[in-house]
């Protein structure tokens, strides 16, 4: 998501610093940026000199080298104490009018923005993964959001050319309070042999006109990160139909996280994905 990020604020002519746990993540990060803007030359999306430009805007810097920006997205793993850790240390390197946004997919705005030192500059900006393909940004406020950083961010998503979505600060906001739910009955489907997972995922494709079926569209997503969403819903709310099924359970406890780990639903070893179950 970090990545995704990056790209579309590269193409949108920003400046660009990106940051991450390690230099090896960082590698991947730019790695993955430059794939993904090859892959819009090779559909004339992008020309060859508009790429050159942009990865030209890119640096990559340690915590210290946020001084001088204006505005700081984090889009780490959606894990509230992880987050607010991050943010704990990054404000000290921040300057005074740097406005700091979220990505997270289903945490408390407010909660996190208790973790900084300016509250009334922070906000969710929650990108649609794959970002650079995907119009939405969902923007929540926390209760202490200013309607100077709201319009601000409301800005810099009119110039990313995305459309925005405006959401209370509640459990998983608007899309994934929707979306999840429906990812996870797909999974119940399975658990309790409704139908196989190419008759699920099929189902949902033909029938409700979906791009992708619920089971692929979680290996998309990261298991992990569908659990932590439910959990966050299941907590938030206090409802059972908001339980994590404890399929999707079982494969984050084996690791099978989906995409990023080459197995989940899918086994994506091989030329074509093939169902693990």
């Amino acid at each position: 998501m970090g990545s995704g990020i990056a790209h579309v604020c590269l193409l949108a002519g920003y400046r660009v610093l990106l940051s991450d746990i390690s230099k090896d993540a960082l590698r991947q990060g730019t790695e993955s940026i430059d794939r993904s803007m090859e892959r819009q030359v090779a559909r004339n999306k992008l020309t060859l000199k508009e790429k050159e430009e942009a990865l030209a805007r890119l640096e990559t810097v340690g915590e210290e080298g946020f001084k001088k920006c204006d505005l700081v997205i984090e889009a780490v793993t959606e894990n509230e104490e992880i987050k607010k850790d991050i943010f704990k240390k990054l404000c000290p390197h921040l300057s005074a009018r740097c406005l700091l946004a979220t990505n997270t997919s289903s945490i408390s705005v407010t909660a996190l923005a208790r973790s900084t030192d300016r509250p009334e500059k922070f906000m969710g900006m929650h990108f649609m993964n794959p970002v650079p393909v995907m119009q939405l940004v969902e923007l929540i406020r926390g209760i202490a959001t200013s309607n100077g950083t709201f319009n601000a961010i409301r800005e810099v998503v009119k110039r990313l050319g995305k459309q925005a979505a405006v959401s209370e600060d509640y459990p998983g906001f608007i899309v994934n309070r929707i979306l999840m739910p429906m990812i996870n009955e797909a999974i119940y489907a399975l658990f309790e042999g409704v139908g196989t997972m190419e008759a699920i995922d099929k189902g949902m494709r033909l029938g409700a006109n979906h791009p992708m079926g619920p089971l692929e569209l979680a290996d998309l997503i990261g298991l992990d990160t569908c659990a932590s969403i439910m959990n966050v819903l299941y907590e938030g709310r206090g409802e059972s139909k908001y339980k994590p099924c404890p399929l999707l359970t079982k494969y984050v406890e084996a690791g099978w996280l989906g995409r990023k780990t080459q197995r989940g639903f899918y086994d994506y070893t091989g030329e074509q994905p093939v169902p693990t179950r």
